[in-house]
């Protein structure tokens, strides 16, 4: 990243001498000492973002450098194994793992006091903060990359199946009609999904108003419901309706190429869509099982939150809190939710990107938060944020696509696998502890 220069030189102040002598009982002055050079802490932002949100992020950060002089931050990608930076964007995978290693993390709300930067949690949307609070309310880091999941279609490849692109599917069973009808126009991808675990389970479960762990956090996501919906996906992947690209985020890009008809991903994909101009990309609210009593509810908001070290010396706290204001800003927000589709922290900057945004870049947030509702909802468990609980419902999912097991077979086993290694878990911490 280009280094943008954090302060100017004072220069010495030379007093000049007189040019003629002086009298002999004046002693002469000695010129005054040149002010002292008081170099900016240096911060380092550690993340595992992509490279292109990376690149989207600096001159956010150039910004930063170039309005103050106290600290300058560097943006630095993080591999396996590193120590915390004094500035941590977080996945909710790895905070687990960090949780689990004792890393040493300072709540944020701490470093604003002792850097009497002000600082007020409530002016953050509710839905954003679940999650991030402690038993006070306190926030102990900053939701900086939100999203949640929603739906996207490819309007030609809807108006090629005579399809009304303006009219996406709102439910689960409407999908099912609109995939055999792009079938039959010769898609042969009508619908995929990025991140299965975190789109079929944790947020197709909250949206229809059902958990996937019990109140003391033990799972329980082999419902009525979570069967019923991983039996439709299986039974579109044997009729082609459905493709399946990985667990992460492949069928994004599948989607983007135009390979895929329709997508359900993070909001943040959009601005990505509409800049690679690559498809005509349509964005609406994740579909709803409409025999669910009471559903939809809401789905939940996730991503990575901005966590700072817990070893940081008086300036470099002084730092970090200038640093976190100025991405509470609502220019800042503005410009993040135009880039990078992350939803705005506050109501202000949510406002505010809604006047001075053009309708279609606030398309996905519009949805959003429209799917949030403002209700943060607050599940014991959530299956995608646990490494060892995702990796087997990852495992057993795949085995439903393969039609080696049906889908209440999966789920069941899924679940005595996982209670299984939450104890073990469990039982690793008390014995570290």
């Amino acid at each position: 990243m280009r280094k943008t220069p954090m302060w100017m030189a004072l220069g010495a102040i030379i007093v000049a001498m007189p040019l003629y002598a002086a009298p002999a009982r004046q002693k002469a002055k000695a010129a005054p000492a040149a002010p002292a050079v008081v170099s900016p802490v240096k911060i380092e932002f550690s993340h595992l973002l992509d490279e292109e949100r990376a690149e989207r992020l600096e001159p956010l950060i150039e910004r930063f450098n170039s309005m103050q002089k106290d600290a300058q931050v560097t943006l630095v990608r993080r591999v396996s194994g590193d120590v915390p930076k004094q500035l941590n964007l977080v996945t909710p995978e790895e905070q687990a793992r960090f949780v689990a290693q004792k890393v040493r993390f300072r709540p944020l709300h701490e470093v604003m006091k002792a850097a009497k930067e002000p600082f007020d949690v409530n002016k953050l949307s509710p839905e954003l903060r679940e999650g991030l609070t402690d038993a006070k309310g306190q926030l102990m880091a900053l939701p900086l990359a939100f999203s949640t999941p929603v739906l996207y279609i490819n309007k030609a490849a809807f108006r090629k199946a005579g399809l009304d692109p303006e009219a996406p599917p709102k439910t689960w069973e409407q999908m099912q009609d609109v995939a055999g009808r792009l079938f039959e126009s010769g898609e042969r991808c009508p619908f995929t999904t990025s991140w299965p675990v975190w789109v079929f389970l944790d947020n197709m479960s909250a949206w229809s108003g059902v958990d996937v762990g019990d109140a003391k956090g033990t799972p329980v996501f082999n419902g009525l419901v979570q069967i019923k919906h991983v039996a439709m996906m299986a039974s579109w992947h044997k009729a082609k309706y459905f493709h399946t690209f990985g667990h992460r985020d492949e069928a994004d890009r599948r989607f983007a190429s135009g390979e895929c008809a329709m997508l359900t991903s993070s909001s943040s994909l959009f601005p990505s869509l509409v800049e690679s101009k690559t498809v005509e990309a349509g964005v609406a609210p994740l579909p709803y099982h409409d025999d669910v009593y009471g559903s939809p509810k809401n789905t939940l908001a996730d991503g990575a939150s901005l966590w700072v070290s817990g070893d940081l010396k008086p300036a470099e706290a002084k730092g970090v809190a200038k640093f976190v204001n100025y991405l509470l800003g609502p220019e800042v927000q503005i410009a993040m939710t135009a880039v990078d589709g992350f939803l705005p922290l506050t109501s202000v900057a949510r406002a505010t990107a809604g006047s001075r945004l053009l309708q279609a870049d606030m398309a996905a947030v519009r949805v959003a938060f429209n799917q949030l509702g403002g209700k943060p909802a607050a599940p014991k468990l959530r299956v995608a944020q646990l490494e060892p609980v995702r990796s087997i419902l990852e495992e057993e999912l795949d085995a439903v696509w393969a039609n080696r097991k049906p889908a209440k077979e999966a789920l069941d086993h899924a679940v005595a696998r996982a209670s299984s290694a939450l104890r073990a878990f469990s039982d690793g911490r008390a014995k570290r502890k």
